[in-house]
């Protein structure tokens, strides 16, 4: 909807959002895996079939995108392609062949008096994911939302609003010819900012929030929300090339962590080496930087082997620059290593690049992130790449998920207890 609103009736029509979903989040519940599944597939060919319909909405997103003077990393996250349509429907079609998770027993003990007591993974229930300008965003989480038997609202920016549309407008149809309840999965159909205050006061329907975006926005989420927030904060992304590295892996990975998709979270933005390996491994990388307009900012002996780089300041070393930027640190040894990711990390996700395996233990039990990798590069942190099928988010907190969120993050559980008519004395 393009006209204001009456604030009473974006209310209204908030709440009546949310009702709908908590009652579909009821019917959802006890679905049969066959159903979710043949929806899914269902859903997977809807949106190949009707990709041209998908681009051209995305193509006048874009375009007024490059108008309002976007840097190249938002449109990059917000472009759709061809490809970019396959490889969505691909990650429905493989949620499709993941495990039900509800339903599934984590535990089960039969007790001295005869109770059997079993603990069983149920949906949360209503979640409402809040995301910027990445229109895949709506097909990942509402598949992931629909295997694990939640309802999911789904409230996207103005500036992929098009393209989140014409997906969802896709999956809504598909989905109910299948068999689900017709509110399974919603999209707020109102743009103005007062929906979203209004979205996140709803706890007596919605379960959990789960924010993508940028740090400004998870921030405002999480200072109104009366809802439970899976926070996912920036992602300032560590490589540290230690002294025994293999240079001809480090420098492949160190361009890959950073040059592949600079707009992701997962990509690297602080690239640490050690004293040792400095004066073989920097000029390396600065040519693999350089031919990628990557623009570098370095500590002092950074700069004195990379004459081009610009000095980093202070806030270089906690800057999440989402671009082709890097902050580079020559540092001593290991243990500076570590007390820089303990100072300037996020929690998500940290790299070493070593041929030691001393080195790589001690980097994977000392360092606390959501995922730590040896002599892999950080974009790996991804729920496809780990076997998810796709991600929601990735939670850089500790309670209740951490790292990417699939199926098993997005249910809870509770005890089921069967007896033969005990009574407790």
């Amino acid at each position: 909807m393009t006209q204001q609103m009456d604030p009473d009736d974006i209310e209204r029509l908030i709440v009546e959002t949310a009702r709908r979903a908590r009652q579909a989040s009821r019917s959802l519940a006890v679905i049969g895996s066959a159903v979710k599944d043949r929806a899914l597939l269902s859903m997977a060919d809807g949106l190949e079939e009707e990709a041209a319909d998908i681009l051209s909405a995305n193509q006048k997103d874009v375009a007024e995108a490059k108008e309002g003077d976007r840097n190249s990393a938002f449109i990059d996250r917000m472009t759709l392609t061809p490809d970019r349509i396959r490889k969505m429907a691909t990650a429905l079609r493989e949620v499709s062949r993941l495990q039900d998770p509800v339903g599934s027993i984590d535990s089960a003990q039969i007790r001295p008096n005869g109770l059997q007591v079993s603990r069983v993974r149920t949906p949360i229930g209503v979640v409402a994911i809040i995301h910027e300008s990445r229109p895949d965003v709506t097909s990942d989480a509402a598949a992931l939302c629909l295997k694990s038997g939640n309802a999911c609202i789904l409230r996207g920016g103005s500036d992929a609003a098009r393209s989140s549309g014409a997906i969802a407008g896709v999956m809504v149809k598909r989905g109910i010819d299948a068999g689900l309840p017709r509110s399974f999965m919603q999209i707020v159909p109102v743009q103005e900012r007062s929906t979203l205050p209004i979205l996140l006061r709803q706890d007596d329907m919605i379960d959990v929030v789960v924010p993508r975006g940028g740090e400004g926005l998870i921030r405002m989420v999480v200072e109104q929300s009366t809802i439970p927030v899976v926070k996912h904060y920036k992602g300032v992304c560590h490589t540290y090339v230690h002294a025994d590295a293999d240079l001809d892996m480090a420098v492949d990975i160190a361009e890959n962590a950073k040059c592949q998709r600079p707009g992701t979270c997962n990509a690297l933005e602080t690239l640490l080496v050690h004293r040792e390996a400095s004066s073989s491994f920097l000029p390396r990388i600065a040519e693999r930087y350089e031919a990628q307009e990557v623009v570098i900012h370095g500590c002092p002996e950074t700069c004195r082997l990379i004459p081009w780089a610009r000095l980093a300041t202070d806030s270089s070393w906690d800057t999440e620059y989402l671009d082709l930027e890097v902050s580079v640190r020559v540092v001593d040894d290991l243990d500076q290593a570590l007390d820089h990711i303990a100072a300037h990390g996020t929690g998500h996700s940290e790299a070493i690049i070593t041929e030691g395996y001393a080195a790589a233990e001690r980097f994977l039990a000392a360092v606390d992130a959501a995922a730590v990798f040896v002599n892999a590069s950080t974009r790996f942190t991804d729920g496809s790449q780990f076997g998810l099928g796709a991600e929601i988010g990735i939670s850089t907190q500790k309670l209740h998920a951490r790292g990417p969120m699939g199926l098993q993050e997005l249910t809870t559980y509770k005890y089921v207890v069967r007896g033969t008519g005990q009574v407790r004395q």
